[in-house]
């Protein structure tokens, strides 16, 4: 049996963020199911930074992250892992709202038709977030990874995580082929599995629930779309992005409660997609390219959780990242490794109140 200070479970973008801060001190191993890491939610993102998204609190963390995202240090990438795109928000009503924070103004409907030629007459307002922009994922997530491993990490893939029992000072880890690790904290980066992973540890579900999001990406009889700002609807009913001249990434924001699983995007979904796109400019769709889908996973009350069990002292909860996992991930990974190893939290993150995530707000 071999052991070790801290196991963490899921390698994908949130055990990945939070192995490359504690790595350094205490001796961790991240146990990864798949036989390679990120391949569910972190290798399905949309791939895009929007500060507004997820609400006040989560937009804290997205912008404390936004500095690292833009200029990472040189020992972790040779550059910017953001491509600003901008982003709009339409409505057909009431004009569209981001938290206090974030940097929005409203355009009219001359600039509106500037920027999308051919958006039908009842989107009446519009928001700009300048800030929004493109996240290189696979590059954000290798590097955090790699750090992990510089400062002594180890990665196990193809390594199920079964069970755990806990004796009040060491886990007994099993994992599916028999092996056995030990471990004095364990941490639930499981994603849409972390529910699952608690209950096999005896430790009760928080309600971590997972969501299908279905993306497509469509050809479509318009130019010059490559660099097209994010279009969101400020009821969430659609989002899409330019993706090369003439194709754009298009979701129906939908959220389907799933099981854990390889998700695979629907029919109905990838119908109600191209139905809602429809209904918002009129360009022709020529050809669907190719779809795939992802699970977002939320707590009850849809910020993510960061802490230490109340019940149980040596599980660690890192889950419930939403789709704002991968934007919030540098600031997330610090201030959850500030809890972790009861330390002084970056400063990047010390504006932060680390209860608001906390486990215990479920009582």
């Amino acid at each position: 049996m071999s052991n070790w200070d801290i196991v963490i479970v899921g390698g994908g973008i949130a055990g990945a963020s939070l192995g490359a801060e504690v790595a350094g001190k205490r001796r961790t191993l991240i146990i990864e199911a798949e036989d390679h890491c990120g391949y569910h939610s972190t290798g399905r993102s949309a791939a895009f930074f929007l500060e507004s998204y997820g609400g006040p609190q989560v937009a804290k963390l997205s912008s404390a992250s936004a500095a690292f995202l833009a200029n990472p240090t040189a020992d972790f990438a040779d550059g910017s892992f953001l491509h600003k795109r901008g982003g709009i928000h339409l409505s057909e009503g009431d004009w569209p709202e981001v938290p206090a924070d974030v940097t929005a103004y409203r355009i009219d409907r001359a600039e509106l038709d500037r920027v999308v030629p051919g958006l039908k007459p009842h989107w009446i307002k519009a928001l700009v977030e300048p800030g929004c922009a493109d996240i290189d994922v696979a590059a954000l997530h290798a590097g955090f990874l790699r750090k992990f491993r510089k400062r002594g990490g180890e990665v196990r893939t193809s390594a199920r995580f079964e069970s755990a029992a806990f004796d009040g000072q060491n886990w007994t880890i099993r994992l599916a082929d028999g092996s056995e690790l030990s471990a004095n904290i364990l941490v639930d980066a499981a994603g849409a599995w972390a529910d699952e992973v608690a209950e096999r540890s005896g430790v009760r579900r928080l309600g971590i629930a997972p969501k299908r999001r279905t993306m497509v990406q469509l050809r479509v009889g318009q130019t010059g779309l490559k660099e097209l700002p994010l279009i969101d609807d400020a009821e969430g009913r659609f989002y899409f992005k330019g993706e090369t001249d003439n194709s754009i990434w298009l979701s129906p924001h939908d959220e389907i409660e799933s099981d854990p699983c390889d998700a695979a995007p629907e029919e109905i979904d990838i119908a109600t997609a191209i139905d809602r796109f429809q209904g918002v400019v009129d360009w022709p769709v020529e050809r669907v390219e190719r779809t795939w889908a992802g699970l977002r996973s939320f707590a009850p009350d849809r910020l993510p959780v960061y802490g230490f069990d109340t019940q149980v002292s040596g599980f660690f909860w890192c889950a419930g990242q939403g789709g704002f996992g991968i934007q919030t991930s540098p600031a997330a990974g610090k201030l959850a490794a500030s809890v972790l190893l009861a330390e002084e939290p970056d400063p990047s993150v010390a504006h932060i109140d680390p209860a608001v995530f906390a486990p215990s707000r479920f009582g």
